[in-house]
């Protein structure tokens, strides 16, 4: 099977994409691109979990998501876009079981659910929850500001970087939201993402505005207590640092720093950094794929490529596209 990369972006006034470029991916691990679809700021992208169908976040103070189908070429073609109830949505995940979208409005401060036909496309919103709440940091946490929404067994966990939380809801069959717990972080932490190490009660969360990461330990389903807190990056830490995107592989976990310009590699047993690898302006989401990590760096209007080594620098691999801010990998069937 051909390997494809979606790339999404930002548009318009917030940046000079143009939608979702999409690449195929060489043996080697080189991109080519192979074709681009217009779309209003596609900025989060997530996949369907058994079809040829992926989802982006429009992030517009309108808010909107796109549900698109894809064939073997990577060609895009849109099934349907839906109001997401708030403004400029920046995280969406579908449940495992497919039936489910959840998205994360941060300017509305808001969790979205919609529930997904069984062809892929968007039937309609199921739930809308408001949070509310500030943080210590008066210029981005005036008010709450949901950045990620988790799924997991018949709970959703959101992460609100506006109040410090992570607020747990039960996801009931019908797509409803109902409050399960609330977990509170260090102040001024500005949680953005929250990934849980499989087969332990471990999960992590970056701390956009403190440049740390946070491991917490899940008590009961949906509640977390902090274990520990370090910084982000291997170096000495730097302003400004505002952390993006966590993901874990094997033994290891990798943070993309915003202000070093880096992706930090951790040790996951004991949560230790061991190098930074700079990887191009204003790193965003990136993807680990057979041993390369992509990387959109939104400020060098580039996908940015290097092998991962035991430590240290490695060589980077530039592949232009306009204010790139997510790498979506997939099988093309």
């Amino acid at each position: 099977m051909a390997e494809l990369v979606f790339v999404g972006c930002y548009t318009g006034d917030a940046g000079n994409g143009t939608g979702i470029t999409t690449f195929s991916r060489s043996p080697s691990g080189a991109l080519e691109e192979v074709g681009s679809l217009p779309l209003e700021s596609p900025s989060w992208l997530v996949r369907h979990p058994s079809l040829p169908v992926l989802y982006a976040a429009n992030e517009t103070s309108a808010g909107a998501v796109t549900a698109l189908s894809w064939d073997a070429s990577g060609a895009l073609s849109v099934l349907g876009t839906a109001e997401t109830g708030g403004a400029h949505p920046c995280h969406l995940a579908v449940t495992p079981d497919g039936r489910f979208l959840l998205c994360a409005n941060y300017t509305g401060g808001s969790l979205a659910v919609f529930s997904l036909s069984a062809s892929g496309s968007v039937e309609s919103r199921t739930a809308l929850v408001q949070h509310s709440g500030r943080g210590p940091d008066p210029d981005r946490q005036e008010a709450a500001h949901v950045h990620m929404a988790v799924p997991g067994p018949s709970i959703v966990s959101a992460v609100d970087l506006g109040t410090d939380e992570i607020r747990s809801y039960t996801l009931t069959s019908s797509g409803g939201l109902a409050p399960l717990a609330v977990s509170s972080l260090p102040p001024g932490t500005g949680p953005r993402q929250l990934v849980r190490r499989p087969g332990t009660d471990l999960a992590y969360v970056v701390g956009e505005l403190a440049g740390t990461l946070v491991t917490v330990r899940e008590t009961s389903p949906g509640a977390f207590s902090v274990v520990s807190t370090t910084s982000s990056t291997f170096s000495p830490p730097s302003e400004p640092n505002l952390v993006a995107h966590l993901e874990l592989t094997g033994s290891r976990m990798y943070v993309s720093n915003r202000g070093p310009d880096c992706v930090t590699e951790f040790a996951l047993d004991d949560a230790a950094a061991v190098a930074d690898q700079p990887c191009g302006a204003n790193p965003r989401h990136f993807a680990l794929v057979d041993g390369t990590c992509y990387v959109a760096a939104q400020s060098e209007d580039a996908i940015t490529a290097f092998t991962l080594t035991a430590s240290g620098e490695a060589e980077l691999r530039y592949y232009p596209t306009g204010s790139p801010t997510f790498v979506l990998p997939v099988s093309s069937t």
